[in-house]
């Protein structure tokens, strides 16, 4: 067994990094400065993207998002069972409502034929999730939207750096969110952003991050004419996204390795259904998760967490969780595929730090414990 824990995600920092932050601590201005603009530049660029908006977590991004949409009381919202809970939350801190569809049992994305069929009078906006850093069906999803008048808002907090038939995701939806969390694929201590290619969302965003305030001519003359939020991010932490976007390529391709060394490894175990990948689209790898058919989930990840190896089950349903419970008409049972997966998924670790003996370890331990060579 080996000495030390093995997390399922890490950060890695290096040196040009620590540096990069030293120089932003030394500055004249720590936060509202020139790095937070250089930082969604250089993001902007990278993505495609014509404008980014800095914030302070990809939650405070989803929520500037759904504000410049529009949502507000009364409005439904589409998205995912299979998410982080901030992608629901920031819709109820709108006054919207989530509208809940069943993913594809694939990718574990939201099934765009689902989506179809939740389309209501109130229905104000799309949420696709990318999920594990795999991109959602977008272009039937943005014809979906089109057709029907709706936004579409990309969660893609995990998938930085992914591709959806050749383009970079960030390019492509009316508005995509990103995350700096640091298990995320590159990270900023925490932190978020939302790109779009949308003049006016990016001008309300700007002001709804800084407390909705209007400059008058002279500093000392402003006015705030609706409620905003400090939702701003440091030009420390924004020194720390520059300088780790030069590697986000090599985040990325060391992910998709580990990726496929598990895939390769795993390929003839008939007990481990592996994550998918389509044609066309290149995952960011965020997560890796395998499916069990037939094994207790629970003990076997008792069983990996007694070798130091890091597990975590991504994601508790978002129906299965108290406040929907409470606060929604969602029950146990309304989406089949989402909770089939959830029964039986496990995340293993993957980021970029793990060295190819980590990445053996977690393989033969796996195998050991399913009783195969």
């Amino acid at each position: 067994m080996r000495d030390t824990h093995l997390p399922y995600g890490h950060q890695l920092i290096d040196d040009a990094d620590i540096q990069a932050v030293v120089e932003a601590l030394k500055a004249d201005k720590i936060t509202t400065g020139e790095r937070v603009e250089q930082f969604e530049k250089k993001v902007a660029s990278y993505c495609g993207a014509k404008y980014a908006v800095a914030v302070s977590s990809g939650t405070a991004a989803l929520h500037c998002a759904y504000h410049v949409a529009g949502i507000s009381r009364g409005d439904e919202v589409i998205t995912t069972p299979i998410t982080f809970f901030a992608t629901v939350s920031a819709i109820v801190m709108c006054g919207g409502k989530p509208i809940l569809a069943d993913v594809r049992e694939d990718t574990i994305n939201i099934d765009f034929f689902e989506i179809a069929r939740k389309i209501r009078h109130k229905t104000k906006a799309i949420v696709p999730v990318d999920f594990a850093g795999h991109p959602a069906s977008l272009d039937v999803i943005m014809g979906i939207a089109k057709g029907n008048n709706l936004v579409v808002i990309e969660d893609a907090c995990h998938a930085l750096g992914a591709e959806y038939k050749g383009k970079k995701i960030g390019s492509i939806s009316d508005m995509t969110v990103f995350s700096f969390h640091p298990v995320k694929s590159i990270t900023t201590g925490e932190g978020g952003m939302i790109l779009t290619n949308n003049e006016s969302y990016y001008e309300k965003m700007l002001k709804f991050r800084n407390h909705n305030i209007e400059h008058g001519t002279k500093p000392w003359q402003y006015g705030i004419w609706d409620v905003g939020y400090n939702y701003r991010l440091s030009d420390i932490s924004c020194a720390l996204g520059i300088s780790q976007m030069d590697k986000l390529d090599k985040f990325i391709t060391r992910r998709r390795k580990i990726a496929r060394m598990y895939n390769e490894a795993f390929a003839d175990i008939e007990e481990i259904i592996t994550p998918v990948e389509l044609p066309l689209v290149k995952s960011a790898y965020h997560l890796y998760v395998i499916q069990l058919r037939s094994m207790d989930r629970e003990k076997f990840m008792e069983s990996l967490v007694s070798q130091n190896i890091g597990v975590q089950v991504h994601y508790i349903p978002i129906h299965y969780h108290p406040y929907m419970q409470k606060n929604s008409r969602y029950r146990i049972g309304d989406f089949p595929n989402a909770e089939r997966y959830y029964s039986r998924c496990i995340s293993l670790p993957i980021f970029p730090k793990m060295t190819n003996d980590d990445v053996e370890y977690v393989i033969d331990t796996v195998k050991n414990i399913i009783g195969v060579k």
